[in-house]
């Protein structure tokens, strides 16, 4: 019994025969109410194409390289490359490390003499984006996300706009270029993944200019105590909430006036010492004015 919601390739071509490509069912579609689109790839002679130096926002990794080359020299197909038509030749923007691994296939005695490749189409922020979201590449590490959204944004895209394009909500966008004005000592630490990215943020929040500093000193402490990587929790001490709650009743029991304040003894010693344990641990406040004291 045919299905009404499923093309019977058989009727009308075949004498009810299955199919055997869906270029032919694609060269029959009027007869056989099917919906196919054919997308068009190319086989393009390797040096015919060629890697422009910092184009790709992923740098290359060798492992990958070879892991591609043993896959290729297996015989196990994988997706064409992203290709732009320049006076050079074909510039490829979406598959450096298939590129490079059929290179070193060749390298190694198995010959490849071309490679699928497509038309990467749309203006350079639709390409960038390209190789930001694509599922065919390496993970990209939070730097070099950060990297491409920066193309991106001095290609004229708003946070917005990149967020739009890439997929990803207007908030990780602001975070990743944050990422980048951290300071390259932060930047080494997260790229070597001795830092996560939102702590490298949340330490220059923290700490400003210093934030390499401190944090380059907070890692030699976990180390020192058998850890490998520096935790927010250790890199920004968190001021008990206990102390900060008993701060708070403390200065409810100031008496404030325009002339300053008073207050009991024991109750002004017990505040200045959670106020100078705060200090020891984050410094003296920004938020502080340089008007006189009471």
């Amino acid at each position: 019994m045919r299905s009404d919601s499923h093309p019977d390739f058989g009727t009308g071509y075949g004498d009810g025969k299955q199919m055997s490509s869906l270029s032919i069912v694609h060269k029959n579609r009027e007869e056989s109410e099917t919906d196919i689109v054919p997308r068009k790839t190319y086989f393009v002679g390797l040096k015919e194409l060629y890697i422009e130096p910092g184009y790709n926002i992923r740098p290359i990794d060798p492992a990958h390289v070879e892991y591609l080359r043993d896959l290729m020299m297996d015989g196990e197909e994988l997706p064409p490359l992203a290709v732009k038509v320049t006076d050079k030749g074909l510039k490829i923007v979406d598959g450096h490390h298939r590129y490079l691994a059929a290179l070193a296939a060749n390298e190694a005695g198995h010959e490849i003499a071309r490679l699928e490749c497509k038309d990467a189409k749309g203006t350079e922020a639709d390409l960038t984006a390209l190789q930001i979201t694509s599922t065919q590449n390496k993970a990209l590490s939070p730097i070099d996300r950060a990297n491409g959204y920066l193309r991106m944004y001095n290609q004229g895209k708003t946070e917005a706009e990149i967020a739009k394009k890439v997929k990803r909500s207007v908030e990780d966008v602001r975070h990743h270029l944050q990422l980048l004005e951290c300071g390259d000592e932060l930047i080494g630490m997260v790229q070597a993944g001795e830092v996560a990215a939102t702590t490298a943020v949340s330490m220059t929040r923290e700490f400003g200019t210093k934030a390499g500093a401190v944090a380059t000193e907070k890692l030699a402490e976990a180390r020192a105590s058998g850890k490998k990587k520096l935790t927010k929790a250790a890199a920004i001490p968190q001021f008990n909430a206990g102390k900060a709650r008993r701060l708070v009743e403390l200065m409810a029991a100031f008496d404030f006036t325009d002339d300053g304040y008073t207050a009991p003894d024991d109750v002004y010693l017990e505040a200045m010492g959670i106020l100078a344990e705060y200090r020891e641990k984050h410094g003296k406040s920004e938020l502080a004015g340089s008007g006189e004291s009471a």
